[in-house]
């Protein structure tokens, strides 16, 4: 068990830099998008991971658009199985875009491709597409064999039992044996995030609501999220897996928001 970072803030050029940052805030591990994985290639990754003694513990992938999006991403799962990368993260279609049986189909077809290469495969729930609500966690966790839920604390938030109540630990209690990975984010409300969230899941993708949803991510111990509850319902679960932060919306200083960010866990878990 480990705690790691994402890159979402350094763009395809900085991978060397985040992963310096990272290892200045004694982090575990990190975390990369495939396409990042892709612009730089899996043996300059590799390299920079031994170099800065850094595991890999997720390779996030793109989209799941359309057809030609999972031909890619199963195309290079080879590639980012050669980072030495633990997981692969999935990241579902829009809300709405495809029937319930297309959403499966491609989950498993890149879920079959993740085991084979050795890597876990890992489905992100996630606001305003497919797999967002609990229900529809469970619809896609049953359709593969192989397929992990990655659980998103604030992802997990507008959708559980305790909203708006920081308290996620309902989801954790219903996964618990699903569970693969964990990112640790916070989120801080807009006063209309109730209405963003109801209308991206019926479809309206106005830019209103995506800003005003999405925005009100935020740096560990600024939002809602009860952390102290997460890490102890986990525990008590038995989860011994990995732990990612994920800040995305913080786009100046990244050392800054590393340091903060894990200073944050280590008060909550110490």
């Amino acid at each position: 068990m480990g705690i790691g970072y994402t890159t979402i803030m350094y763009d395809t050029t900085a991978i060397e830099e985040a992963m310096n940052d990272v290892a200045a805030c004694r982090y575990g591990g990190i975390e990369i998008g495939l396409e990042k994985v892709r612009a730089n290639g899996a043996t300059s990754i590799r390299n920079w991971l031994d170099e800065y003694g850094l595991d890999l513990y997720l390779v996030m992938s793109e989209w799941v658009t359309d057809e030609a999006a999972v031909d890619r991403i199963t195309s290079d799962i080879e590639m980012a199985a050669e980072t030495g990368a633990e997981g692969f993260g999935i990241l579902p279609p829009q809300r709405h875009w495809y029937d319930d049986d297309t959403v499966a189909q491609w989950l498993g077809t890149i879920a079959d491709a993740t085991a084979s290469a050795g890597m876990t495969p890992l489905v992100h729930h996630h606001g305003a597409t497919a797999v967002e609500q609990p229900s529809e966690i469970q619809r896609y966790l049953d359709s593969s064999d192989d397929l992990q839920l990655l659980f998103d604390t604030a992802h997990y938030f507008p959708y559980g039992e305790h909203y708006p109540d920081g308290d996620v630990t309902d989801g954790i209690e219903r996964f618990a044996d699903d569970i693969g990975y964990v990112h640790l984010k916070d989120i801080a409300p807009a006063s209309t995030f109730s209405e963003n969230r109801d209308a991206l899941t019926e479809g309206n993708f106005h830019l209103d609501n995506i800003l005003n949803y999405f925005r009100s991510f935020t740096d560990l111990g600024e939002g809602v999220i009860d952390f102290s509850a997460v890490e102890s319902s986990l525990r008590s679960h038995g989860y011994d897996g990995h732990y990612t932060i994920e800040v995305e919306d913080q786009t100046e200083q990244p050392l800054v928001h590393a340091k903060q960010n894990i200073d944050h866990w280590r008060t909550v878990t110490e």
